[in-house]
């Protein structure tokens, strides 16, 4: 079993479930490093008391927006997916937790059509499924207002998707291509009408490992026996503490390389 399969499993549990959802979310941003890079580069970019007006392209389960609907209050966020469901689920939790200023709709990033709308746009794991890469990042130029911010999470050409080579299969699937060069995505961005203020390498020495423990060899596990599932509490009793160490000690590290990619790009 591989990454997808079991996201969709535990999506399904929780999509019509307010409280279920919110220990979703929690649990994503614990054991997901991507999580804790994301976060802290959005913290870094603006304060808390900023209303700014955001779009989340390719929103999935919502937890980043969830995390931004908390953190910028003033804030007016809107999300898209191309998963009718996951809109729907989405749609139906924001309302139910009262979140009166984040609303999302069925949306084909390669079609989208907005024209200075957004102070930052939040695109997380999403490009590496987009074959038309170049077509999305000029429309994020276009929806972006003057002096406004995208920011990109991606899996890097360096082991992303935990594939090695351009003919290894990737452990996550669905993609389009294994992750971005340094020199690939900030040349894409350039030609998009962007200009790179921030690149960061993630997932290095330290994530790489708390990656492999924390989510893949669970997941291998879960995928041999249903019953097996019923063990990975006692592995995680024993493996959490070193997963978690591990994934602070990527996110305080100027990693030369990694397997993921945080890129900022400014209009």
């Amino acid at each position: 079993m591989k990454y997808d399969p079991v996201k969709k499993v535990f999506g399904d549990i929780v999509a019509r479930k307010v409280f279920l959802r919110r220990i979703f979310y929690k649990l994503l941003d614990i054991m997901f490093l991507r999580s804790w890079h994301v976060r802290n580069t959005v913290k870094s970019l603006y304060n808390s008391s900023d209303s700014i007006n955001i779009f989340d392209a390719g929103m999935g389960f919502g937890q980043y927006s969830y995390f931004m609907a908390k953190r910028f209050r003033g804030a007016k966020i809107f999300g898209v997916d191309v998963k009718d469901e996951q809109v729907e689920d989405c749609n139906y939790f924001f309302e139910k937790s009262g979140f009166k200023n984040v609303r999302f709709e069925v949306a084909d990033l390669t079609k989208i059509n907005y024209s200075n709308e957004y102070d930052f746009i939040l695109n997380v794991d999403v490009m590496e499924h987009i074959i038309e890469d170049e077509l999305v990042l000029k429309n994020f130029a276009n929806a972006l207002k003057k002096g406004g911010k995208l920011l990109i999470n991606t899996p890097s050409d360096l082991g992303g998707s935990d594939a090695h080579d351009e003919h290894d299969e990737s452990f996550i699937e669905e993609h389009a291509r294994n992750g971005y060069s340094k020199e690939d995505i900030t040349t894409k961005l350039e030609r998009a009408g962007l200009k790179v203020s921030h690149f960061k390498y993630t997932y290095g020495k330290y994530g790489t490992v708390s990656w492999r423990f924390g989510i893949k060899y669970p997941i291998l596990i879960a995928g041999v026996s249903k019953l097996l599932i019923l063990i990975l509490p006692i592995y995680y009793f024993f493996t959490l503490w070193f997963v978690l160490i591990l994934m602070w000690l990527d996110t305080k590290t100027s990693n030369e390389t990694g397997t993921g990619i945080v890129v900022v790009a400014e209009k």
